[in-house]
């Protein structure tokens, strides 16, 4: 079993889109138009409309928080100084640092930093490199492949066909390539995240059979 900070950092990960979601959900459900018809409309709609901005901003600010614990508490539990919590202002790629960095007091059943403990430099650089590419192209390829199937279920369920449904999306090719790189972005840690649970799954399943 991994260490419970580091599930602990997954959790907070994971809770980053809920309350991104809950945050834009919470925003949209504040109309200050709901003041109209009042004789005090203009100070209603002020102190609505200050509330929707605020609610957006404590989102963003909550989800700034979880990032930030993500970072530490990976850090701490591999026992990492605190000196790296300043790569989290760099986003994924600072984490993808993070991720790298050897656990100093690694689980009894932790196999992956077993193995990348014992390897030489010349072979744990490009290690490294071989995950950080496949990371990054894996992330990719996960945002076209949901691409294609919204774009086939969206056909499927209203019978436009695909043709037209691309058309769409490429007139606002500008709001569709930030939302999947957003979406990138965010599969980017993740994949870090799961990358050594999965290699010791694997292993363990492996020296089992």
């Amino acid at each position: 079993m991994p260490k419970r900070l580091y599930l602990l950092a997954l959790v907070c990960y994971l809770s980053i889109p809920a309350v991104v979601i809950c945050g834009a959900g919470v925003f949209q459900l504040i109309d200050p138009e709901m003041a109209r018809g009042r004789a005090t409309y203009v100070r209603d709609y002020q102190v609505l409309n200050l509330a929707r901005i605020g609610v957006l901003w404590a989102a963003a600010g909550l989800a700034g928080v979880l990032w930030v614990a993500c970072c530490y508490l990976v850090l701490t539990s591999r026992h990492r100084s605190l000196r790296w919590l300043s790569l989290a202002a760099a986003g994924p790629l600072g984490f993808s640092v993070i991720a790298t960095l050897e656990d100093r007091s690694p689980a009894p059943g932790d196999l992956y930093q077993r193995v990348i403990t014992k390897l030489k430099t010349y072979w744990r650089v490009p290690l490294e490199l071989a995950v950080f590419i496949g990371v990054w192209v894996l992330a990719y390829r996960a945002v076209v492949l949901e691409r294609e199937l919204l774009i086939k279920l969206e056909s499927f369920r209203t019978g436009t066909p695909i043709a037209t449904i691309v058309a769409q999306q490429a007139a606002s090719s500008g709001m569709w390539a930030g939302g999947e790189f957003l979406e990138q972005m965010y599969l980017v840690p993740l994949l870090y995240f799961l990358w050594p649970l999965v290699f010791t799954a694997t292993g363990w399943l492996f020296t089992r059979r």
